[in-house]
């Protein structure tokens, strides 16, 4: 096969910009507009749906697909460079079921995206979408609290009931998945470079260790360094309260002030890292495996042994799709396992199937050169596929009540990135 993995480096390093667009924006006032530019990466503050029993849930799904049919069609949102560009899987599903998609990589970030259809759903008109990817977080949740999403049929999902691992069938911010289904995950731990570190890291306080004053990087997104002063302090950050977020803040604001921190980064951590300017940094998983592939660095990626992060990107039907049929039988064709596996052979972020490791294993099987090493590596990387050991240390963001106690937190730890 010819994957463009190995073939472009540049392309690959581009990559790694999937990740600016994606962080939700924990953000008060003061930002500048470069600030603004890098304040991507969906990833923050699970979400909770709103609450419903399971005999309402049933309810308002048999409401909602009762009487709707197949039209032919899926107008499909998502994020840049979530798909090869050749669109290998649309076409092999529009032979298998005769529905056609256009395909369009129109989310660059989780704000400005719930901003332009948060207006066109409360008016009950359409956003010309009939499916999106939003990660888990505040703007997801208000998706689900103000009724803008579609209750999903599971009768029309027995791909993601056969092929979803267990963990992607009961997440916090969605439980049952009654609006959505994972597209993808990443984690947020420890990379380091081991042509500078010579003692693995394995803990929370390698990150506050002065033998490497100078040289630790930081991630100056509120959730991502909250999440890592609690984790040092040993609390689960979705159970934490106010008064740990000022014990946590403390802790930070210590490492900041023994001058261990080089620098509070939005995204641009991975070429400082392997150029040695920093020697050990909050990571995305995604970025340390594809800057490895594509530059032929040994950076290497590691969970701390106190906890790390999980986030997730999510399929979910707008409540005024005008081809919610067709949409859910997309979304569910994403679980058959060798379509998985193709996919994440492209993205190299967590897949929600596990059986895609087979498929990719096969693959390189038949693979020659550059392509088959390549493979190799996807298939065996707990970057793609963590370990059972793996998703037990990993941890979702708080759960905020109200807004008021999300400025609260936001803050409190951003007092400490942007002082």
């Amino acid at each position: 096969m010819n994957h463009p993995h190995g073939k472009d480096p540049a392309f690959l390093r581009g990559m790694t910009q999937r990740r600016l667009g994606r962080r939700d924006a924990f953000r008060l006032a003061g930002l500048s507009a470069a600030g603004l530019a890098l304040a991507a990466c969906g990833v923050k503050g699970k979400g909770t749906a709103k609450p419903t029993s399971s005999a309402q849930a049933q309810s308002e799904v048999e409401a909602y697909w009762s009487g709707k049919t197949k039209n032919g069609h899926v107008d499909f949102a998502n994020w840049p460079l979530y798909m090869d560009p050749k669109q290998p899987e649309l076409k092999q599903f529009t032979k298998q079921t005769g529905i056609t998609v256009t395909y369009k990589e129109v989310i660059q970030d989780n704000p400005s995206w719930f901003a332009k259809i948060q207006p066109q759903l409360a008016a009950g008109q359409s956003i010309d979408y009939d499916l999106m990817v939003v990660t888990n977080g505040l703007h997801f949740t208000q998706l689900v609290q103000l009724g803008y999403l579609v209750p999903l049929d599971h009768a029309k999902l027995p791909n993601f009931t056969a092929n979803a691992g267990e963990r992607y069938k009961n997440e916090s911010f969605d439980p049952g998945n009654v609006y959505s289904i994972p597209w993808a995950s990443g984690m947020t731990g420890i990379a380091y470079n081991p042509k500078y570190v010579d003692t693995p890291p394995t803990s929370m306080a390698d990150l506050w260790n002065p033998k490497y004053k100078g040289k630790v990087g930081m991630m100056s997104d509120s959730q991502e360094i909250a999440n890592f002063g609690l984790f040092a302090l040993g609390i689960d950050p979705d159970k934490s309260t106010e008064a740990d977020w000022e014990k946590a803040a403390a802790k930070l604001q210590a490492q900041r002030d023994a001058g261990i921190v080089r620098k509070y980064y939005d995204q641009a951590y991975i070429d400082p890292l392997a150029k040695g300017d920093i020697w050990l940094t909050m990571a995305w998983s995604g970025d340390v495996f594809q800057k490895n592939v594509s530059d032929g660095t040994d950076l290497k990626f590691v969970l701390p042994k106190e906890g790390a992060t999980i986030w997730t990107d999510n399929m979910m039907i707008p409540k005024t799709a005008a081809n919610p049929v067709d949409a859910i039988t997309l979304m569910d064709f994403f679980y058959d396992v060798d379509v998985a596996g193709k996919l994440a052979e492209y993205i190299n972020y967590v897949t929600p199937v596990p059986a895609a490791k087979d498929v990719i294993a096969a693959d390189a099987a038949k693979a020659t050169g550059e392509d088959k090493k390549l493979l190799d590596m996807v298939a065996g990387s707990e970057l793609v596929f963590p370990t059972d050991d793996d998703y037990a240390r990993l941890r979702s963001y708080k759960n905020f009540a109200t807004p008021q106690e999300q400025k609260k937190f936001e803050s409190i730890f951003q007092a400490i990135t942007t002082a």
